[in-house]
């Protein structure tokens, strides 16, 4: 009877055991399948339609990962005339970090400022005033919004005024776009050199 109770209770052990750690490989197996959603393409359809047309992303100040800062400066005086603050699509800083260059699906978001410079305790500086717009960028190696003329060279491109996020003032990108990025073509039109997150 003692020896029957044994390996009732023994039995009983291994079967939560086992149990239990097919409950861990499954919740592993669905944090990977996750991942490689939220890293992917499927944060690019958020911000695009099924004809490619863009838009700014919702919460991307709070879900995005701040990727650096530019200073535009002033065309006379002290201080900037613009600030520039980007941010990227969540995995996107591991993925290039590992691989070297960006992922299809990536989603990049500038946002401009016009910027106001005054003389502050540390010196003059200038900060981010008022928001002047957002550009829009996403990532595509298979040119699968070929007939829309705000795709092309690897990304689609768009900018939007601050007064309506869902809505670009961009018509072609070779025109509207790619002027700004020519010195950045070997880096995958992106200027990385400003972006310490994205240092390798």
């Amino acid at each position: 009877m003692a020896m029957r109770v044994r390996f009732m209770r023994t039995a009983n052990v291994a079967g939560i055991a086992i149990g239990g750690l097919s409950a861990m490989l499954a919740i592993a197996a669905h944090g990977q399948m996750d991942t490689a959603r939220s890293s992917n393409g499927q944060k690019a359809e958020a911000v695009e339609d099924a004809a490619g047309n863009l838009r700014v992303p919702d919460a991307y100040r709070t879900t995005y990962q701040s990727l650096g800062s530019w200073a535009v400066s002033a065309d006379q005086g002290s201080g900037s005339k613009e600030l520039h603050l980007v941010y990227a699509s969540p995995g996107t800083i591991a993925a290039y970090s590992r691989d070297g260059h960006f992922p299809d699906g990536t989603v990049l978001v500038k946002e401009v400022y016009e910027a106001a410079t005054e003389p502050m305790t540390t010196g003059t500086v200038s900060h981010a005033d008022t928001l002047k717009g957002w550009f829009v960028m996403v990532k595509d190696s298979s040119g699968r919004h070929a007939g829309n003329k705000l795709w092309g060279d690897g990304w689609g491109w768009s900018w939007f005024d601050a007064a309506n996020p869902s809505k670009t003032t961009s018509t072609d990108y070779n025109v509207d776009c790619l002027p700004c990025h020519q010195p950045a073509r070997a880096s995958d039109w992106i200027y990385v050199q400003g972006y310490p997150a994205l240092k390798r």
